[in-house]
């Protein structure tokens, strides 16, 4: 045969799409999986578009998601992450998409992994590349989740059916520690650039959040803008690889990985343009962000980079504590990007030990989108 056919159901979890897997119709081994997964995707692209897959042309719609049984007490359900990347052979497992978290709980009710009566349902979901546990919470109609609501997302048309995700413990994903140097904020020499402040910080996912002033710019740049600038994308991936050595997720700049860290651009609240038009009210949110995932600027913000900016924001002497604004419910962050906004929750506290973030919350929607069978090239 010249193509292979696999289960598989197309999902949307927030602001991102991806192709859901069980774990047990798939190989064992991930080397196994690796070219499976880019035939899907239909990776490597020269022309950024993978036409050839199920991919969309940008990091948010290249993912895959593998479910099984699960391996931790406290869970009902094992979540494996793959970014896959676009234009090169090059799968990711290291780290976690929280916005396709939020599909997770909706297709182990759907698939009958999990027993729930109508109501609210709890998914405990064991996420395995960061070996932490969420918490998904969603209404279930006749025995399958529901996606009607009015709830609505940014970056997302139309409204669906809440989903609310409780990540416990987000610190130290991929690191020692949710800071990983101890300190609130580094100093990293860039050659070519010289000296520059950033918070290291691993929180969900590991991300390097550096105040956009510092680099000469305002912040609020859409993707756009910052893709017509290849100096400063090559600029912010020098300083997200000498980020990752100084985090200790490589020995060196040209080990680290495409997915983590990520790196972001930080700024207080401002009058940003959005990518439908519009313009935002500064009085609306308390910081803006600009992440880049998989070396290209995000369209709307990762939920994981979301939520590191959220304890980032709660941590005494960082980077994005000295930007955000105070709101009135210092638990919750309302957080601008390139899409519009969202609000973040986060537990965070000092001890002798140092600083620790005991849970982060965020409300996304999801929909099922297609299922059936994926073809695998041969």
């Amino acid at each position: 045969m010249t193509q292979g056919f696999i289960p598989a159901v197309f999902m949307r979890g927030g602001s991102s799409k991806g192709v859901f897997f069980h774990a047990k119709d798939l190989p064992a081994e991930r080397a196994a999986i690796d070219p499976i997964l880019l035939g899907v995707l239909g990776s490597p692209d020269p022309y950024g578009r993978q036409l050839d897959g199920m991919g969309g042309g940008i990091s948010s719609l290249s993912k895959a998601v593998l479910i099984g049984p699960p391996s931790h007490p406290e869970a009902d359900v094992d979540y494996t992450f793959a970014q896959v990347s676009v234009d090169r052979p090059v799968v990711d497992w290291k780290g976690n998409c929280g916005n396709l978290s939020a599909a997770v709980g909706h297709f182990a009710v759907d698939e009958g992994l999990v027993r729930t009566g109508d109501g609210e349902a709890l998914v405990r979901i064991h996420q395995v590349n960061t070996r932490k546990l969420i918490h998904a919470r969603f209404p279930v109609r006749e025995g399958r989740a529901e996606v009607r609501g009015d709830f609505a997302i940014a970056g997302v048309a139309g409204t669906g059916a809440r989903i609310r995700l409780d990540f416990l413990s987000p610190g130290g994903s991929q690191c020692k520690a949710l800071l990983p140097t101890g300190n609130p904020v580094d100093v990293l020499e860039i050659p070519g650039f010289g000296r520059l402040r950033a918070s290291l910080v691993d929180a969900a996912n590991p991300a390097v959040f550096v105040a956009a002033s510092d680099l000469g710019l305002l912040g609020g740049e859409l993707p756009e803008a910052m893709e017509a600038r290849p100096d400063l994308l090559a600029l912010l991936d020098r300083i997200r690889r000498i980020a990752g050595v100084a985090m200790g997720l490589a020995a060196t700049e040209e080990s680290v990985s495409l997915a983590n860290p990520r790196v972001a651009l930080v700024a207080g609240p401002m009058a940003a343009r959005t990518l439908d038009g519009a313009v935002l009210d500064p009085a609306g949110h308390d910081v803006t962000i600009r992440m880049l995932s998989m070396e290209r600027p995000h369209r709307a913000v990762p939920m994981t980079g979301a939520m590191g900016l959220a304890v980032a924001c709660r941590i005494e002497g960082s980077i994005p504590h000295g930007l955000a604004r105070r709101g009135t419910k210092p638990e919750e962050i309302r957080v601008a990007h390139p899409s519009g906004t969202l609000t973040v929750g986060a537990e965070v506290r000092r001890d002798g030990q140092g600083w620790h973030a005991d849970s982060a919350v965020v409300f996304r929607t999801a929909r099922r989108l297609m299922q059936g069978q994926v073809a695998v090239p041969g």
